[in-house]
């Protein structure tokens, strides 16, 4: 079978889902669930993702993200590793947490009528699912994005853009009566049920859009400059490595340490400790890499004083 399509472009929007290895749980409870969240919060912090909706079942997660850098690919990769780290810690496990490679669809981002369906399909998941009875809103799923829609800006977490959606609905203003609005809105359309059809092409396609979508696509990829794709990825990797090396100098200057008392000081040093939990929250460098900069010894000495620190 072909290997799916990955398109990075800026400005990209995609809904992502990945299942759990073998249809296992993903989430065994509530905390599991919180880590997710705040794995997807440092993931965005890393790469400037926009999450536009999201929905986290036992098994398997949605997501509606915006890519203002073509990111993708990296993002996708540290953010399942390192959800997959924390989850097998937590638990004490080994192994792959999630089946296979995730599956993304872009979606044609000039046309309201489908970024609305797929921010839809991924807030009515819940009652799709039987996870909620008839009587019950869709607001009292409390693991999707659509109660943060319902609260005030200043409640919702930075990394959800909830403006691009409630715009597009014709709800401008982002105050108590729009959001009542969007609710009611969101419950009609959980009302007249689902176009079978529509679903397919969410679930089975790689892309979801207008009849000329794809040429669109491939005028956005042929405009690009020619370089290939591993240099683009070289590059970027090489403005990371920019970003690491300034946290590293920034934080030993705010130490009163040198590149020579790093070297000096012991490999379990808490100095270093901390600044690689600095460079793992902030920059998606590999652990081999952070333990030789910071001569924190191998990478999984490194990574073991991390795990205590995470469960500290």
């Amino acid at each position: 079978m072909a290997r799916q399509l990955r398109i990075e472009y800026d400005g990209a929007i995609y809904h992502l889902m990945s299942r759990g290895d073998r249809r296992e749980d993903i989430f065994r409870d509530d905390h599991d669930r919180k880590t997710f969240l705040k794995t997807l919060a440092d993931t965005c912090a890393k790469t400037g993702w926009r999450v536009h909706a999201y929905c986290l079942m036992n098994n398997h997660f949605h997501l509606i993200v915006e890519t203002p850098q073509p990111t993708l690919v990296a993002g996708m990769k540290w953010f399942l590793g390192t959800y997959t780290q924390r989850f097998n810690a937590r638990h004490q496990l080994r192994g792959h947490l999630f089946a296979g490679r995730y599956k993304s669809v872009i979606i044609d981002e000039s046309d309201p009528f489908y970024f609305r369906t797929v921010c839809d399909y991924v807030h009515l998941n819940p009652a799709r699912a039987g996870l909620l009875n008839q009587d019950q809103w869709l607001s009292e799923y409390h693991w999707s994005s659509l109660p943060l829609y319902l609260e005030a800006p200043g409640q919702r977490p930075e990394w959800l853009e909830t403006q691009r959606l409630l715009g597009e609905l014709g709800l401008h203003a982002d105050n108590g009566e729009s959001r009542r609005e969007f609710l009611a809105l969101t419950e009609q359309r959980r009302r007249m049920g689902d176009d079978e059809e529509m679903l397919k092409k969410i679930r089975r396609g790689w892309h979801f859009g207008a009849p000329d979508f794809t040429g669109k696509l491939e005028a956005k990829i042929a405009g690009r400059t020619t370089k290939s794709e591993s240099l683009r990825a070289l590059e970027r990797d090489e403005l990371m490595e920019v970003k690491a090396r300034r946290i590293i100098a920034e934080f030993l200057a705010k130490q009163g340490w040198d590149v020579e008392k790093l070297k000096s000081e012991r490999k379990s040093h808490p100095i270093k400790i901390d600044l690689a939990v600095e460079l793992r929250k902030n920059t998606s460098m590999s652990m081999a890499w952070i333990a030789a900069e910071l001569h924190a010894g191998k990478r999984g000495t490194l990574s073991n004083e991390l795990s205590k620190r995470l469960k500290a």
